[in-house]
Formats: structure tokens, sequence, C-alpha cells
């Protein structure tokens, strides 16, 4: 488990550090747990995987910024990785932007996605997105800049802008948000494998890109946008993907046989879930202080 100095020093040191950032969506602590286990260096929480978690609707706003905070603390007090928590439009205006940084420092992220769309926003793949002037953007990354009490704390600027006005404007949009205080540029949705190219070619700062599976992005692997020149990737919803796919293919099985003794092979036994939750450590400290 980390601290949230160590946290947000962790991710400093790994955008110092040559080579991309690749990170995986969790939508739940477990995943998250499993993405730490398997060597990564930080993990994503998103509002899409999130909201699919907790309630089992769409990403359209139905999370509020407590609801998003309080998953973000649970999985950062589980892991000694950073936490990257999508913190949408900062929940409101100025002022809630800035209890939104607060917030989320204090869960233990080591940073935050802030967007440009208007509230209620909606998934960056999802169609009929609005956005909202690049001047009060701009006025939102100072206030979120003010309210930071950790020079460490990473602000990513997401613009939507590209769907709206086009990649020009999207470009302008957010080169102005970095050089309103956001440390990292983040265009949603580009269409092609050249918009990808140009959005290098035409941002000086570290660029984050997004992986949506089945989404409008076509999908590069790690090597391939590492040498185009992005600083972090993020594949944010293959874990919900999986996630239903198994579980629809077992409650299939189930109710057609009675049981999933044939799955087993494609299932963790129950020693090894006990293994990855953790269970041997807790039963040791039992021991050691009786």
């Amino acid at each position: 488990m980390t601290n949230i100095s160590n946290s947000t020093s962790q991710l400093k040191e790994l955008m110092q550090k040559p080579g991309i950032i690749k990170m995986l969506g969790a939508h739940d602590v477990l995943t998250a747990v499993l993405v730490e286990q398997c060597g990564f260096d930080s993990v994503f929480i998103g509002g899409f995987g999130t909201s699919a978690s907790l309630y089992g609707l769409p990403d359209l706003n139905f999370l509020g910024m407590t609801e998003m905070v309080d998953a973000t603390r649970r999985m950062t007090h589980r892991l000694s990785i950073p936490v990257i928590a999508d913190a949408d439009t900062g929940h409101g205006d100025l002022h809630n932007v800035m209890r939104c940084v607060n917030e989320f420092e204090g869960s233990g992220a080591a940073g935050i996605i802030l967007e440009d769309q208007v509230f209620p926003k909606r998934c960056g793949h999802f169609g009929g997105k609005e956005v909202i002037s690049a001047d009060d953007m701009v006025k939102k990354f100072k206030a979120a800049v003010d309210a930071r009490e950790n020079n460490d704390f990473l602000f990513i600027a997401r613009t939507d802008s590209r769907e709206t006005d086009g990649l020009d404007v999207a470009i302008d949009r957010i080169n102005r948000y970095c050089d309103a205080g956001a440390d990292v540029a983040f265009i949603e949705a580009p269409l092609s494998i050249s918009e990808l190219e140009e959005i290098c070619k035409r941002i000086d700062y570290p660029k984050f890109v997004n992986m949506l599976a089945f989404g409008k992005t076509p999908i590069l692997s790690v090597a391939e946008l590492e040498e185009m020149g992005f600083k972090m990737m993020v594949a944010p919803i293959d874990s919900v993907l999986l996630t239903a796919h198994a579980m629809r293919e077992m409650t299939e099985v189930f109710k057609r046989d009675g049981h999933t003794k044939n799955m087993a092979n494609i299932m963790v036994g129950f020693d090894e879930i006990k293994d990855i939750l953790g269970l041997s450590d807790y039963l040791e400290l039992n021991k050691n202080l009786k």
C-alpha cells in the first residue's frame, strides 16, 4: 500500500524516465491488484468502468464526484503503484474544480484527467458531445493549479473538441490548457493514424493517448505509440469488456449444466485467488500477535 506523496513522486519519476507509460484501466480493486501483480508501473480508474462496476450503467455522468473519489480511494489504499483517476469535467464550475482537485489529492490519486465537455458529459467515444469555451476551460485549469497542494500531482488536460470542431481547433485548445498549467496533453478520439502523428508533431507537451477497444481511434501497439511520440497511453475498458464476456459465458454454462466444472481450465483456483488477495499475510499477522 502507498501514501499520497509517494504515489505522486513515483509518477513524477516515471514521467522523467525515457519511454512510454503504459496503463490498463481497472474497473474495480481486484482488477487493479491483478494489474499491479502483473508488473505494471501505474493503473487507471475511469468513469466508464466505474459506472459499469458500481451501478451497471453507461458512462453518462451517473457517477458523482464523491462516488468516483471513494472508488479511487479504495484502489489507492490497496495498491503500491500510482493511480490516475478520471475527474470528468471537474464536476462543476471553478469552485467545484478546486474542491475536486482537493478531494482526488486526498484520495491518494497521483493525478487526474480534466476535460472540456459540457456538463453532464458522456464517454469520449459516444456521439453528441458538446464542449465549453476554451477560455472557460483555461480558467478551470488555472483554478486547478491554484488548488493543488502537491506540485507533483499530475494534471492531464483532455479536449473532446476533435469531434465538435476538428483537429486544428483541438490542438489549439490543448496547447492553451497546457499553457495554463496542465502537465500532459490529451486529445480524445482522433480518427486516424495521420491524426495521431499530427498531434505528436504539433504539441510540445507530454502527450497522452486513449486506446479504447472498438472505439473511434485506430488501435496501435505500445511500441508504435512510443515511437510516434506519446508519453502515456491507456487501454481503459478492456477489463470491463473481458469481464462481461467471461461472466456471460459462465452464466450460460451454469444455466445449461447446473455447474461450471467444465470451465475450471479458465478459472483461477481457490488457492490462487487466496494468494492474489494476500490471505496468508493476514493469517500470519494473526499468528504473530498471539
